[in-house]
């Protein structure tokens, strides 16, 4: 007889379609991606990777939310199967509980583990300036993929355009910080996104979620 899948039991239904729409913006720009789970305790915390491999930086995003009850997880399953779990759930009172999916992905980023503590402020960065380093780099990628491309040719453009410094006076920050904000919506206008160090880390941070990234040279 199978084990019963692991469950997640978070506060509410709010909480449940806030992660879903945070899973949802990952699969987006990484559609075989995966999602590393940690629950300890009363919180969860829940990393993607908008950004890996290609010889360029690992850049994850990170959404940290309460739990109910206490859990004890660490796992990482494909985005999609995770996704697919939340149709499932009934809209009633218990709604806010979420099965993880038995399988498990296969993520070389999964086993990068940013420093919890030990982050030195660095100062604030402006959402319109993230944004338009965003956007500049997807264009690059877009005009530089010529048809046909196969998966590697397009992996290693990728790994160029957001491994480059996201600005001459931060050069330890990578480009695909900026992509990895905007794709999972942690920017907002009217708040500036606040940077920290620790180590060979960097970490964007915003009221809507993290994103955390050091060069491929230093892993």
């Amino acid at each position: 007889m199978s084990a019963s899948p692991p469950l997640l039991a978070l506060p509410d239904a709010d909480t449940l379609t806030d992660l879903a729409t945070f899973l949802g913006r990952a699969r987006r720009v990484d559609p075989d991606g995966a999602c590393r789970l940690v629950a300890s305790g009363p919180v969860l915390a829940a990393y993607v990777s908008p950004v890996h491999g290609g010889g360029g930086p690992t850049v994850l995003g990170l959404r940290v939310l309460a739990l109910a009850a206490p859990g004890d997880l660490d796992a990482t399953v494909p985005l999609a199967a995770l996704l697919d779990r939340f149709p499932r759930v009934p809209p009633d009172a218990d709604s806010a509980v979420l099965p993880i999916p038995p399988v498990a992905a296969v993520a070389t980023w999964a086993g990068v583990t940013p420093p919890r503590s030990g982050w030195d402020a660095v100062g604030l960065l402006e959402p319109a300036a993230l944004r338009a380093s965003a956007a500049e780099g997807v264009r690059e990628i877009a005009a530089g993929v010529p048809e046909g491309a196969g998966a590697q040719a397009v992996a290693r453009l990728r790994g160029q355009v957001w491994g480059r410094p996201l600005t001459p006076d931060l050069p330890d920050v990578p480009a695909g910080t900026s992509f990895a904000a905007d794709a999972l919506g942690f920017l907002d206008d009217a708040e500036p996104v606040a940077l920290y160090r620790a180590g060979p880390w960097v970490r964007a941070t915003t009221r809507r979620g993290h994103v955390l990234a050091r060069r491929a040279s230093l892993l």
